[in-house]
């Protein structure tokens, strides 16, 4: 039988990976390709805990950049992801996987509120939990939460999906050919040599509490399960 690597893990899927090529919105075979891929590691018994970002529907920082109130822009994000976390619910329960939405800010007529040790339980009962509304505040990202998440339901690893690039490289894959993809890196690595993984307050935090962060591809189905069961894709982020 299939062992999987590890036992409760973070998927960090950006909003831009729900839209699928338009760029913009919801891509309803993107979000069954994923919801397929994360019933193949639950049937697995990996306990899975999804962050979805909101950046193919509203980004906080465009909305600042023109002169809306950074929080007021930031907000309107957060509300962004719950969209995102409901379509990925249905797709899930569509085929069968118990899942529950959990939202930063109180909307209880849409999701409950989020609570960790009721988070913990679900996991613990099998259900998909997905977490909604960023951290509740503004000026931090979901890279953020899915640190902050990862470190509070004790995950073993933050697996980070991403629609453009299959891992970490020194450059930018799509401007230089000659860029090199790192298959390890330190978190110290990421922050000093500033390669945007994820922002570096949600580096640190992954950093001072020993989460592992896996960086792979999104877009070839079959990944996610690949990165439960150890195989050597994407690049691994971890230690000091």
């Amino acid at each position: 039988m299939t062992t999987a690597h590890y036992r409760r893990v973070v998927l960090k899927l950006s909003g831009e990976a729900l839209s699928g090529a338009e760029g913009y919105g919801l891509d309803p075979a993107v979000i069954q390709s994923v919801a397929r891929q994360v019933k193949e590691i639950s049937e697995l018994g990996v306990e899975v805990a999804v962050v979805v970002g909101g950046g193919n529907i509203w980004r906080g920082k465009v909305g600042s950049e023109v002169g809306m109130d950074r929080a007021t822009a930031d907000y309107m994000g957060m509300l962004a992801t719950v969209m995102n976390s409901l379509a990925m619910q249905d797709s899930l329960e569509n085929i069968g996987i118990p899942t529950r939405v959990q939202t930063s800010i109180e909307m209880r007529q849409v999701a409950e509120p989020y609570i960790r040790r009721k988070a913990i339980r679900h996991l613990e009962k099998k259900r998909v939990v997905i977490f909604a509304a960023g951290t509740g505040n503004p000026y931090f990202s979901t890279d953020t939460t899915a640190a902050l998440r990862a470190a509070e339901i004790e995950a073993d690893v933050i697996l980070m999906a991403k629609n453009n690039v299959d891992g970490v490289y020194n450059d930018d894959p799509k401007q230089n050919k000659d860029a090199k993809k790192y298959d390890e890196l330190s978190y110290l690595d990421v922050l000093n040599e500033g390669l945007g993984v994820m922002d570096s307050t949600a580096s640190s935090l992954c950093m001072d509490n020993d989460i592992p962060l896996l960086v792979f591809s999104i877009t070839e189905e079959g990944n996610i399960k690949k990165a439960v069961l150890g195989d050597q894709i994407g690049t691994i982020v971890r230690g000091k």
